[in-house]
């Protein structure tokens, strides 16, 4: 069964939805990186990072992308799959605290550590994740 999950942007005005397999449990927690350029929303099943700017330019839209939507501000991946940059109409921002240099948040088998150099999410099971910075980004 799918849910539909609306997020949020740093004004609480709400975007657009997006359909997820329902999760175990609804609780989703959202995090930037400290410097605010990257905001996170991970639960049991799903992990997405946005980031605000940046010096590299994502790969080509996919075919499947559609053109109304934005597409390679962020990274998601999904528990037991791959990662994949972001074809949507909405954020993962919000209004949640940082995630401070060095610390970690974990939900199911997905963790985020955060480090000066960026945010690392991957899936603890599969070993698949990504990292991204300003810099660059890194899907494994």
């Amino acid at each position: 069964m799918a849910t539909t999950r609306a997020l949020l942007t740093a004004g609480c005005a709400v975007i657009a939805s997006l359909s997820l397999p329902a999760p175990a449990s609804a609780d989703i927690s959202g995090f930037t990186s400290p410097s605010g350029n990257i905001g996170c929303m991970l639960d049991e099943t799903f992990v997405r990072c946005d980031i605000r700017q940046r010096d590299w330019t994502p790969p080509p839209r996919p075919s499947d992308c559609p053109s109304f939507t934005g597409y390679g501000q962020g990274i998601e991946i999904a528990a037991g799959h791959r990662p994949r940059f972001v074809c949507a109409g909405d954020t993962a921002y919000s209004l949640s605290a940082a995630l401070p240099y060095g610390h970690s948040m974990s939900a199911g088998p997905l963790t985020c550590t955060s480090a000066e150099s960026g945010m690392t999410c991957r899936d603890d099971g599969s070993g698949h994740g990504f990292t991204l910075s300003r810099q660059g980004y890194q899907l494994f």
